[in-house]
């Protein structure tokens, strides 16, 4: 085997990761950095954490013996489209000491890659923001939603965290007392859960908490849903299930009845023991009972097998996959795993 190097890396918006991995799937380093998304940072700023994340994996290595590199990145279409973009990656490529080329990938694809070695499949993904994709040929294909916050990302972080607050309002609109996610809500909005004499006041108090920062950071709520619908808190695990619903009903636009294909989940809503991770696979599983369900793996490394498959002495990248991600499994889903 060629003791060539293949660099793959992971850019988000809060992190960049990259790493270095030979063609029989060590691992000879990795390197991290912050947000390097060129559409939320810059491309001077995107740059420059490119830079720092790639001199992290290749520190101990000649950097001549890497072949090939990829990078997965959310709105990879506008950064091929944009030459001040594109030659601001290209200096920090060449800076690390690469000389090989790379390909550049949407975020999406690379999810899915890093959950299975299928040519052709789904991937959704829920995180603050959601989208399905179809995939064929390791190729981005359809896609569903993916809208933002103001029009679309059904089932998302932010979905969840405004339905949150909406039922919360609901509460104290028709006198109830706010439950224990609401509660939760309200101390996070306000920093205690007491409801004012005046329940309208404590309306005021949260609309002005919301509107008063950035629409798209109710997101930052969801993580109290999804506790909250753990411990089965009655809101929550309603809220869950509806999310669950809207996740699967986007991969229904853009997917067979009958497609036996993978379907991978990604996106920290849906990976992990997750209540609506948990709740998808079943949704999932009844539409389509033949195909396995994966979980997204590690981003950065399955840039780099994307990497690698354009090399001539990688004759087998199934096998290649295995390597990099020893010990993948379908995830297995009952219908108990969700109300």
């Amino acid at each position: 085997m060629s003791d060539a190097v293949v660099v793959g890396l992971d850019v988000g918006g809060t992190s960049t990761r990259a790493t270095a991995l030979t063609l029989t799937g060590e691992r000879l380093g990795t390197g991290r950095a912050g947000g390097g998304n060129p559409t939320s940072h810059g491309a001077e700023r995107a740059a420059a954490e490119l830079l720092t994340a790639l001199r992290g994996a290749v520190r101990a290595i000649d950097p001549a013996r890497v072949r090939a590199g990829a990078i997965g990145l959310a709105g990879a279409g506008r950064l091929r489209a944009d030459p001040e973009g594109r030659a601001a990656f290209d200096r920090a490529w060449s800076d690390a000491g690469l000389r090989c080329p790379y390909t550049v990938h949407s975020d999406a694809l690379v999810g899915y890659a890093s959950g299975t070695a299928a040519p052709d499949g789904t991937i959704l993904v829920a995180g603050t923001g959601a989208i399905a994709a179809q995939v064929r040929d390791l190729r981005l294909d359809r896609v569903a939603d993916g809208h933002g916050w103001l029009l679309g990302d059904a089932g998302s972080g932010f979905w969840l965290g405004r339905e949150a607050v909406r039922a919360l309002l609901a509460d104290l609109d028709t006198g109830r007392a706010p439950g224990p996610l609401g509660r939760r809500v309200l101390v996070e909005l306000l920093g205690a859960d007491r409801v004012a004499d005046r329940p309208r006041d404590t309306v005021d108090a949260v609309v002005q908490a919301v509107t008063r920062r950035p629409a798209v950071e109710l997101a930052r709520l969801a993580p109290l849903v999804v506790s909250a619908a753990v411990e089965t808190e009655p809101v929550a695990v309603v809220l869950v299930d509806e999310a669950a619903g809207l996740l699967a009903g986007s991969v229904t636009r853009i997917r067979p009845d009958d497609a036996p294909t993978p379907l991978v989940l990604g996106g920290g809503l849906l990976t992990g023991s997750t209540p609506l991770g948990a709740a998808v696979r079943v949704k999932v599983g009844r539409r389509w009972p033949n195909a396995p369900v994966h979980s997204a793996g590690d981003g950065a490394v399955a840039a780099a097998w994307l990497a690698a498959r354009a090399l001539p002495e990688v004759t087998d990248p199934v096998a290649l996959h295995a390597l990099l991600f020893p010990g993948h499994r379908p995830a297995a889903a009952t219908p108990d795993e969700t109300p």
